[in-house]
């Protein structure tokens, strides 16, 4: 299945609106460059290993992608720079699909690793790997982008806690229990429920990733995947690139109820630019019951999803979100789970007609900010929504595993022993 739906054709109406959208204020586009310049934007979700993996010429080529240069898509370092971003998590994301799997989750995750390794060192004036909330401010220091991994879909691990522990050793700092299918361990938000959750063992991968200082990231995951995750976890979660369900009623969204639960926990929600994650209700609705009515009824999460859409839309073009848009979701997440809890995580994937109008490549950041100043955001909050919640959230999850660390040793338990009822103590 596709990573994420492509948005095709469309209505001129879209046009006007994101127009408006996104000719700001001077004076507030000003306040927000200056703002972000001094503050600059950490953002939890880039695909850009995925696109020079998949999308390259050729395919998987670091070198032939130069983001030295403008590149076809959405990512380069000029816009970076434009867009003030002081921080990246690159997605080290593997489809999750029957093919991937015959090919090996753990050999394409490591592969993918390698292409988001190879591009921070590729570029040392501009990109530079951190591991810690202070590696992050070190970089920015010195005047480069703070770079981190995020593995996308927990079926990388293939169920071994020795994995997930490897790939924390190669960079990872946070990893997505599920991506669009669940797996032997965990419930997706847009595949059937095999779990009702997180399975024991599911749990344990939690409490394992608390142990390194892995942040766990609920993007993606069933409202009871999120619950038992916040049930079980000792340090804070985030949703790396999710939206308020609250809003629009996607499935990949956030649930008010789990939001209220944040303050909690010390998490945060990284708001998406992806329009379908956050595109008025009131016009997506009736366009879903269209398609649906056309597709005979086929569900988000089928192999044959991608295949009626792409057919339906070149009729009837979907309803695109706008920047405006996003800034309310971003309002809706502040309202319900408090401005400690939201932070920006884009998930720029290649496509731009796939985000927000307004909001289409990494040099767009300033443009949002100056909306939410239009709106009467102040500047402490406007620097807790670009760094200081994220950086927040993962100083909480380092100052766990230290506390863990004293007193709990790796996990060596299975999927077999615990979710087959055999589970081993494993403290000290």
């Amino acid at each position: 299945m596709k990573k994420h739906l492509v948005i095709a054709l469309l209505s001129p109406w879209v046009f006007g609106l994101a127009s408006a959208a996104t000719q700001p204020d001077p004076a507030n586009l000003r306040h927000a460059q200056e703002l972000l310049q001094q503050h600059p934007v950490i953002d939890g979700h880039n695909d850009l290993p995925y696109v020079i993996r998949e999308f390259g010429k050729p395919m998987r080529d670091v070198a032939a992608y130069d983001l030295r240069k403008t590149t076809p898509h959405d990512t380069d370092l000029a816009r970076l720079h434009e867009g003030r971003v002081g921080g990246q998590f690159w997605s080290v994301f593997i489809p999750s699909t029957d093919d991937t799997k015959r090919a090996g989750f753990a050999r394409i995750q490591l592969e993918q690793i390698d292409i988001a390794r190879r591009v921070i060192e590729r570029y040392p004036e501009a990109l530079q790997l951190a591991l810690t909330a202070d590696d992050i401010e070190r970089a920015n220091k010195a005047g480069r982008i703070a770079s981190l991994l995020g593995v996308e879909g927990g079926h990388a691990i293939e169920n071994s806690l020795g994995a997930l522990r490897i790939y924390y050793g190669l960079g990872v700092r946070y990893m997505t229990l599920t991506h669009f299918k669940g797996n032997d361990w965990a419930d997706s938000a847009t595949d059937v429920s095999r779990h009702g959750g997180l399975t024991k063992f599911g749990q344990e991968v939690v409490r394992e990733m608390n142990r390194l200082g892995m942040l766990v990231d609920l993007s993606h995951v069933s409202p009871d995947t999120m619950n038992d995750a916040l049930d079980v976890t000792t340090a804070p979660v985030i949703f790396s690139h999710s939206n308020a369900k609250g809003l629009t009623p996607h499935p990949r969204n956030v649930p008010d109820q789990v939001l209220r639960r944040l303050p909690q926990n010390g998490g945060v929600v990284m708001a998406s630019f992806i329009s379908p994650f956050t595109v008025k209700a009131s016009l997506q609705k009736p366009w879903e019951e269209g398609f649906s009515k056309a597709s005979g009824g086929v569900q988000f999460g089928d192999e044959k999803y991608d295949a009626a859409r792409d057919k339906y839309v070149t009729q009837h073009p979907e309803p695109r979100a706008t920047l405006a848009d996003v800034a309310d979701h971003i309002e809706y997440l502040r309202k319900v789970a408090g401005i400690e809890h939201v932070a920006i995580g884009s998930d720029f994937y290649g496509n731009k007609e796939g985000m927000a109008a307004g909001l289409e490549d990494t040099s767009r950041y300033p443009v949002l900010f100056a909306e939410l100043i239009r709106r009467g955001w102040s500047d402490a909050d406007l620097i807790k929504l670009s760094r200081g919640n994220i950086l927040k959230a993962l100083r909480g999850a380092e100052q766990a595993a230290a506390k863990l660390q004293q007193k709990v040793v790796p996990s060596i338990r299975t999927i077999e022993e615990i979710d087959g009822g055999q589970a081993q103590p494993n403290l000290n």
